[in-house]
């Protein structure tokens, strides 16, 4: 059939449309190639316009075009036929090999013939992890991550500290060649040293990038086999050494040397936390937050392995195969890259502890680029900034949190003049959205569209920002119940740690009022 195909031609014949306007006789030549690969639909509108056609003759037009190019496509069609059975008649084609090829055809597009897809490694795992991580080997699989996190935090550890040295030997040879600039030495001495400081940094920090990436990918495949491994075993009722493997060994836990530079404090200091209804006529319960902390504190793993930070780490793992997602938004600029600012933080954060589900930041962020590249070549100048952009990475290696939002967003922020219509805001609104189709019942938001203070962000500012992001996401959440049909969720908004706590209680009693908060009524009585 392939060779039938490749002997198709194209063939031009002309359409003839004859119709009376007024007393004239009027006659409409199209040439048309065949086979047509326009919609006939499409082509008669073009005709419509292009030859400024009455309006009268719009229907038999369409009928007669559509009559026309159908009858001459079944002559060709049958004209093809006719050549591929005369092939099959004359020997040209072999019949054998002819019908294998239309059995494979048919195999391929008929469902009820088709193989069944395959489950995927990461799909069977993720059932794996699911079922283990809902049984009494939960705490085992929550201490052996933990202990994989603080060999890797101690590598990074190890790594900081020798930059830092590099660093300093570095200043310190500079400062000797300065002080001799001018004297015994050129600009020319200056910049050859400072090359070869720069390519002594690169080759260390390259040299610690491979050893980490490679620590983690051994983690990754050991903590996937035991993994499976356990689960096969636990499947086999008549394994006595179970209980022994997923047996809990505290003593065996790895606990991080206090005051090495690298303990993460929790600091939030400030919590103020609401329950609204939302709804035209049925009404959906939410739970709002107002917090004051970092927002990397959702992310950052404790090394102390205290009962309230496991038990933060076990509800995240327990809802990481489910519908109860949880979501962050982080501010950033339109670079897709780690390497300065909020970006270079969170990635540190990602890359302490080993993601044994889904790709590293960085492989995350190189997939990402190129989905932005073939996006952005497609979308025209006009609406490249008018929605709000943002991209999305998944984490199973963080505290509190799956998913993070990476919004894009401008200087434009800090400024006191942004409306309902700027891009971060239709940003959240589609973020938001995606909450609503992909699962995630938490997200948090900064408040005030800015993860750290400046002096131009006033008490007149926090409010007129602060009232503006609240009026919007209340709006936004009320358009929720059209999308999934009113489900509970939980919304938090952050407020960097630096405001202080008389603003922090400002935007506290707005909340309420914004939102509506439901009041209690007390029923006493009657004797």
């Amino acid at each position: 059939m392939k060779a039938n195909k490749g002997k198709t031609c194209t063939r031009e014949r002309e359409f003839l449309y004859k119709f009376n306007a007024g007393n004239q006789r009027l006659v409409l030549t199209v040439p048309l190639k065949f086979p047509v690969q326009e919609n006939a639909n499409h082509l008669h509108g073009r005709l419509m316009l292009l030859h400024n056609l009455p309006c009268f003759i719009e229907n038999d037009l369409k009928q007669s075009l559509s009559q026309f190019i159908e009858g001459e496509s079944i002559k060709d069609y049958d004209k093809e036929a006719e050549a591929a059975l005369e092939a099959v008649k004359s020997g040209e084609v072999d019949m054998h090999q002819l019908a294998n090829a239309w059995a494979k055809a048919y195999t391929e597009t008929t469902l009820e013939h088709a193989r069944p897809e395959e489950p995927s490694w990461d799909e069977d795992f993720a059932d794996v992890y699911h079922d283990l991580i809902h049984s009494p080997a939960s705490e085992t699989l929550l201490n052996l991550e933990h202990n994989y996190f603080v060999s890797i935090s101690e590598l990074i550890s190890e790594r900081d500290v020798e930059l830092k040295k590099l660093r300093e030997r570095q200043g310190a040879e500079m400062d000797k060649v300065m002080q001799e600039l001018g004297k015994s030495l050129t600009d020319q001495d200056v910049n050859a040293l400072a090359a070869q400081h720069f390519e002594s940094q690169q080759v260390l920090e390259n040299k610690w990038t491979s050893e980490l990436k490679q620590s983690t990918a051994i983690q990754k495949q050991e903590y996937q086999e035991w993994v499976i491994k356990l689960h096969q075993d636990l499947k086999n009722p008549n394994n006595s050494s179970i209980s022994e493997e997923i047996k809990v060994q505290p003593s065996q836990l790895r606990e991080s040397v206090e005051g090495n530079g690298r303990i993460y404090e929790e600091q939030r200091q400030l919590e103020e936390s609401f329950t609204i209804h939302l709804g035209a006529q049925l009404k959906t319960m939410h739970n709002l937050r107002l917090l004051r902390a970092d927002i990397l504190d959702f992310c950052k793993h404790k090394r102390n392995h205290r009962s309230g930070v496991k038990l933060h780490r076990l509800q995240t793992a327990l809802s990481l195969y489910s519908t109860s997602l949880c979501g962050l938004v982080l501010l950033v600029d339109n670079r897709i890259s780690s390497y300065s600012g909020i970006k270079r933080d969170f990635a540190t954060v990602c890359q302490e502890c080993t993601d044994f589900h889904f790709p590293g930041i960085q492989e995350q962020l190189e997939i990402v680029q190129q989905v932005v590249l073939y996006a952005r070549a497609q979308r025209s100048s006009k609406s490249k900034r008018q929605h709000g952009e943002f991209y999305i990475t998944r984490h199973s290696n963080l505290s509190e949190i799956h998913v993070a939002f990476h919004l894009c967003v401008d200087d434009n922020v800090r400024s006191g003049n942004i409306t309902a219509r700027d891009p971060a805001i239709m940003g959240l609104r589609n973020i938001l959205k995606v909450c609503c189709t992909h699962d995630i019942t938490t997200i948090s938001i900064p408040l005030l569209l800015v993860h750290d203070m400046s002096e131009e962000m006033t008490i007149p500012w926090c409010l007129k920002r602060a009232e503006l992001v609240f009026k919007c996401v209340k709006g936004f959440m009320m358009e929720m119940a059209s999308w999934d049909g009113g489900i509970s969720r939980t919304v938090q908004f952050l407020v960097p740690q630096t405001i202080s706590e008389e603003m922090f209680y400002q935007l506290s009693n707005m909340l309420p009022q914004i939102f509506r908060v439901s009041s209690t009524l007390t029923l006493t009585s009657k004797h």
